[in-house]
C-alpha cells in the first residue's frame, strides 16, 4: 500500500514514527507541547522514543512460530464459526437455530472485522510471507474495500492521529468530536447522529472512504472519485448478495426459512457494527485521550510522535477474551504506537508502555468498557452545544 505522506516522514503502514530532519530549534518545540508533556525536556522526549524503538526491535526478532500459529489458529476458528452459523441458518424459521446461528455469525464476522482483517490490513501478518494472510490480498468482510480504507487509516489517521484539521477521523466528517472544531447548528443532531452511525457503521465508514468532502474542496479529483465508487460498488454487490442473498435464499429453498434468515444476516451486521463502533470510540475520544493542533506538530520528530500516539489513545481494560474480541484494540496505545506488530502481543508491550508513562509522568488511559464507552458518549452530547 502506497503511502500518501511527504517523503520527510515514515507512515505507521510500515510501523515507524516519522523522523523529520527539518524543524524549529528544540526550546520552541517544547514550547509547543501538550500540557500532558510539557514538563518533558526535548532530551527526555528523544530517550523516551529510543527506549519505545528498542521495544518494537525486540517483538520484531522474536515473532515467529507461535505467532502465525496464533492468527492461523483465528482465522480457523472464524471461519469454522461463519460456516456453521450460515448452516444452522438454513433453518432459522426454529427459534433455537436462529438464536444460534445469529450468535455464531455475529462472533466470526466481529472476529474477522477485529482481530483478523483490521490487523492484517496493517501489515502485521506481511513477515509470514503468506500470500493469503497478507496486506495486499486481504479482503475483509466490511462493506468499504480493504484498499480504500487502508488509505484513510492506515497513511493518514495513524500518520496524523488526532491533529485537528489533518485526521479526519476525529468525528468522521459528520460529528463534532472537539472543542477545536468550529461549532454549527447541525451539531446539535451530534447525539442522534452517533446513535444512527452505531448500527450501519460499516456503511458510514464505507461513505466515509469516498472522501467527498476533498472531492469539494479539489484535493480528490473527480477521476478518483469514480474509480472509488467503482470500487465501492463491486464490493457491495459481494456483501449483498453473501449476506443479503446467498443465505437467505437457501434458507428459503431448503426449510422455507428464507425471511428469518434474512433477519438473522442483518441483525448479525448490526450487531458487529454497534460493536466495533463501541471499541473505535474508546480508544479515541474518552475523557484522557488529547488532540492536537497541526502547530504542536511543526517540526515532530520520532519521540514527539510517539509522545502523540501515547497520550491521545485510550485502552480498555478487561478479559483475555474481551481482548480477543476487540481485535487487541483494547490496546490502543500499544496500537498507536506499533500499528504492525503481532496484535497477540500488545498485552506483553503494554506493561513496559505502561511502566514508560509512569517513569516519564505520562498518562496511560485505561478503564473498563462501560466507563469508556459512557465517556465517548458524554462528549458526544457536551460537543454538540456551542
Amino acid at each position: 500500500m502506497a503511502s500518501t505522506a511527504s517523503p520527510d516522514q515514515t507512515t505507521a503502514t510500515a510501523g515507524q514514527s516519522p523522523a523529520r530532519s527539518a524543524g524549529p530549534a528544540p526550546d520552541e518545540v517544547t514550547a509547543g507541547r501538550p500540557s500532558a508533556a510539557a514538563h518533558l525536556t526535548t532530551e527526555q522526549i528523544e530517550e523516551l522514543g529510543r527506549e519505545l524503538d528498542a521495544i518494537r526491535a525486540a517483538v520484531i526478532e522474536d515473532r515467529g512460530a507461535k505467532d502465525a500459529a496464533y492468527i492461523r489458529r483465528v482465522i480457523r476458528t472464524q471461519r469454522s464459526l461463519e460456516v456453521a452459523g450460515r448452516a444452522t441458518l438454513l433453518y432459522a424459521a426454529r427459534k433455537p437455530a436462529w438464536i444460534a446461528g445469529t450468535g455464531m455469525l455475529t462472533v466470526a464476522k466481529i472476529l474477522e472485522n477485529m482481530e483478523i482483517g483490521h490487523n492484517v490490513l496493517h501489515g502485521q501478518w506481511d513477515w509470514m510471507r503468506d500470500p493469503d494472510i497478507h496486506s495486499t490480498t486481504w479482503e475483509w468482510d466490511f462493506v468499504t474495500p480493504a484498499e480504500a480504507w487502508q488509505h484513510t487509516h492506515n497513511d493518514l489517521h495513524h500518520t496524523w492521529t488526532n491533529v485537528i484539521g489533518k485526521d479526519r477521523d476525529v468525528g468522521y466528517t459528520i460529528l463534532r468530536m472537539d472543542a477545536d472544531q468550529p461549532w454549527r447548528p447541525k451539531n446539535l443532531g451530534n447525539p442522534l447522529y452517533n446513535a444512527l452511525l452505531a448500527p450501519i457503521f460499516e456503511w458510514g465508514i464505507a461513505l466515509y472512504d469516498l472522501e467527498l468532502d476533498q472531492v469539494r474542496e479539489g484535493t480528490k479529483s473527480k477521476a478518483e472519485l469514480h474509480q472509488s465508487l467503482k470500487a465501492l460498488g463491486t464490493k457491495f454487490a459481494k456483501q449483498i448478495a453473501k449476506d443479503y442473498v446467498a443465505t437467505p435464499v437457501a434458507a428459503a429453498v431448503l426449510s422455507g426459512s428464507g425471511k428469518q434468515a434474512l433477519a438473522a444476516t442483518a441483525t448479525a451486521n448490526a450487531v458487529r457494527n454497534i460493536w466495533a463502533h463501541a471499541v473505535i470510540f474508546c480508544g479515541h475520544f474518552p475523557a484522557g485521550a488529547d488532540t492536537f493542533t497541526e502547530a504542536q506538530i511543526e517540526g515532530e520528530r520520532r519521540g514527539d510522535w510517539y509522545l502523540r500516539q501515547m497520550i491521545g489513545s485510550a485502552n480498555i481494560s478487561g478479559s483475555r477474551l474481551m481482548h480477543l474480541m476487540t481485535g487487541n484494540l483494547s490496546f490502543q496505545i500499544e496500537h498507536h504506537l506499533f500499528p504492525d506488530l503481532p496484535s497477540n502481543r500488545y498485552a506483553e508491550v503494554a506493561v513496559k508502555v505502561r511502566e514508560i508513562c509512569a517513569r516519564y509522568g505520562l498518562p496511560y488511559t485505561t478503564g473498563p468498557l462501560y466507563q469508556q464507552v459512557g465517556s465517548a458518549w458524554a462528549k458526544v452530547f457536551r460537543l454538540a452545544l456551542p
